[in-house]
C-alpha cells in the first residue's frame, strides 16, 4: 500500500479558459477587456485565498463480484462501472483534494455586497484551480506506478453513472481517515465545496484500462457527465 499526503503551499494553476466557461463564453468569443481584467484581477486574489492540501492512498483490489469491489475484507464500492474498471485492475487510487474555505467565504462576501459578476468569476476561479489540482494528484498517481510498469484509468467520483454519491464515506473510509479538512454532510456533500474526491484503476499497461470509458455504450445522451 502507498499513501501521501501534502498541505505545503502549492503553486495551482488556473486555465483562463476554462474560467471564462465558467462564466458564460464559448471557445470561440473573446472576452471584453473589463472582463478579461476582472479575471486577471480576481486569479491574483485568488492565488492568495487558495491553501490547497490533498491525500492519497493506492490499495489492493481483492475481489470483484458483479458490482461489488471488495478491498481486504469489506465491500468498498458498489457499482457495475465501476465494477467494471476496477475487474481490469490489480489495485486502486483512491484520492482528496481541496483549496480549503477561505475563496468560498470571499465569493459569499461579494455576493452580499452586490458584486454578483466579481463573486461569479471568482468562484469560477476556484472551481478551475481544483480541478488543476485533481489533475495533479492523477499525474503524480501515474508517475509513480509508471515506474512499476502500470498505467492508470480516467478518475471517477461517486455521484457518476451508477456510482451513488452515498459512496463517498466509503472512499474517505478508504483514505484511512486523512480526510485534509473536509468533511461530509448528511446528504454525502464536501465541505469546504471547493474539493474533490474520486478514484483511478491501476493495472498493467498492456490491459485497456486507460481508455475505459462507460459513457461509449451508454444510451443516456443529454446526460450532464457524459465523456
Amino acid at each position: 500500500m502507498s499513501a501521501r499526503t501534502s498541505t505545503t503551499q502549492i503553486e495551482v494553476e488556473v486555465d483562463k479558459r476554462h474560467v471564462l466557461r465558467r462564466i458564460g463564453y464559448k471557445d470561440d468569443c473573446e472576452p471584453s477587456s473589463r472582463i478579461a481584467n476582472l479575471i486577471s484581477e480576481y486569479t491574483q486574489l485568488a492565488r492568495k485565498l487558495i491553501k490547497p492540501s490533498y491525500s492519497y492512498v493506492i490499495k489492493n483490489v481483492d475481489m470483484v463480484r458483479k458490482r461489488d469491489v471488495f478491498i481486504g475484507d469489506l465491500v468498498a464500492f458498489r457499482s457495475y462501472v465501476i465494477a467494471r474498471l476496477l475487474e481490469q485492475c490489480q489495485q486502486v487510487g483512491a484520492f482528496l483534494v481541496t483549496i480549503g474555505d477561505e475563496l468560498e467565504k470571499k465569493t459569499t462576501c461579494l455576493a452580499d455586497d452586490g458584486l454578483i459578476l466579481e463573486s461569479y468569476a471568482l468562484d469560477a476561479i476556484g472551481s478551475s484551480a481544483v480541478e488543476k489540482m485533481a489533475e495533479m494528484v492523477e499525474t503524480e498517481i501515474r508517475e509513480m506506478v509508471s515506474a512499476q510498469g502500470f498505467c492508470i484509468s480516467q478518475r471517477f467520483s461517486p455521484g457518476y453513472c451508477d456510482w451513488s454519491i452515498r459512496q463517498q464515506k466509503e472512499l474517505f473510509r478508504m483514505l484511512d481517515g486523512d480526510s485534509v479538512g473536509v468533511r461530509l454532510t448528511t446528504g454525502y456533500l464536501m465541505i469546504p465545496q471547493k474539493s474533490v474526491s474520486g478514484i483511478v484503476g491501476i493495472g498493467p499497461s498492456c490491459v485497456d484500462i486507460e481508455s475505459y470509458n462507460p459513457c461509449r455504450t451508454c444510451k443516456k445522451r443529454n446526460c450532464l457527465g457524459r465523456r
